[in-house]
């Protein structure tokens, strides 16, 4: 926000609430890339190597790059969620700090999560684990969603419609979770690949929620 005709800088209630969007933004910008960090080039130690010894490598950082585009899709979704929500933002309230900073902290952690169940892929306690935190992401991004998309933060021009068409993307976030925990339990290594239900739980929602 620009310097106001007295030379001061801008503050109050609208600074306050870009402060915070500009700081979520920077913490999902660096989740996203830390993603990367994760991926190890191969090192082949003999001196004399062949294309397929190269191809070889790379094979077996395939769990590593599958990891990686679901995750840098998954964060990337959450943050569409977080702007979208947020650009209906017209009131600051001091408590969207902490629900805000613990969905950020989950997703700061993704990385981590990303990296081990990529080092034991199908295996069933870190393909659980990984979904388990993605539920557990999706649910406070719920809560920030909702609180941001309530009348007194959004302001009057909010209608039904266009609240629940925001809100029902982030549930629908957490139901395609929960059905990949449920699925990493029986079947790990269709754990993560059942994340892709997600659209077909916001197909759902956008079916029997509010129109007009």
């Amino acid at each position: 926000m620009a310097d106001d005709m007295s030379g001061h800088p801008p503050s109050g209630p609208g600074h306050a609430l870009e402060r915070l969007i500009f700081f979520s933004d920077a913490v999902f910008a660096i989740a996203i890339t830390l993603l990367v960090i994760e991926i190890h080039v191969p090192e082949l130690h003999d001196g004399h190597f062949s294309d397929l010894d190269f191809i070889a490598e790379l094979a077996q950082l395939t769990p590593n790059f599958i990891g990686f585009f679901t995750s840098f899709f998954v964060i990337g979704a959450f943050w569409a969620g977080h702007h979208r929500a947020f650009d209906c933002a017209r009131h600051w309230n001091p408590r969207l700090i902490w629900p805000n900073l613990m969905m950020l902290s989950a997703i700061a952690a993704m990385p981590f999560f990303t990296a081990f169940s990529s080092k034991y892929y199908g295996h069933r306690v870190p393909v659980a684990l990984y979904c388990s935190w993605l539920l557990l992401t999706a649910l406070l991004n719920i809560r920030v969603v909702a609180l941001v998309t309530a009348p007194a933060i959004a302001g009057e021009e909010m209608t039904p419609a266009r609240r629940w068409a925001i809100r029902q993307r982030g549930i629908g976030v957490a139901l395609g979770a929960a059905t990949a925990v449920v699925v990493s339990l029986f079947a790990p290594p269709f754990g993560q690949p059942a994340i892709m239900s997600i659209p077909f739980w916001m197909l759902l929602l956008r079916r029997i929620g509010p129109r007009g």
